[in-house]
């Protein structure tokens, strides 16, 4: 079975180059978080007791949540810093969109 793309027609068709160093430490967190999913699965499987499967999805949340921020404080210092350096005043209005649809 091929694996199948995840297609958004809202996605943005801007790309961001990022270096190898910084590209490994975001893979490797997602790498973590979906080895915690794996074990809620498991876990859901072998009937384990419901507050230890919500303990286990709360950390896979707060982990999410850290990952986002840390991609929003990139984002921020680098790619909207450096869009507004080069006169692109327009990235200002998609933070002010992304941080509204982070705040729902």
């Amino acid at each position: 079975m091929e694996d199948e793309k995840i297609v958004c027609d809202k996605c943005s068709e801007k790309h961001k180059q990022r270096d190898d160093s910084e590209k490994k430490y975001l893979l490797n967190r997602l790498n973590r978080i979906e080895g915690q999913v794996r074990g809620i699965k498991s876990m859901v499987e072998n009937d384990a007791y419901c507050t230890d499967v919500i303990v286990q999805t709360a950390a896979v949340v707060g982990a999410l949540n850290s990952f986002s921020r840390e991609l929003l404080g990139e984002h921020i210092r680098k790619c909207v810093a450096d869009d507004i350096r080069s006169g692109k005043e327009e990235t200002v209005d998609e933070l002010i969109a992304l941080l509204q649809k982070l705040m729902k």
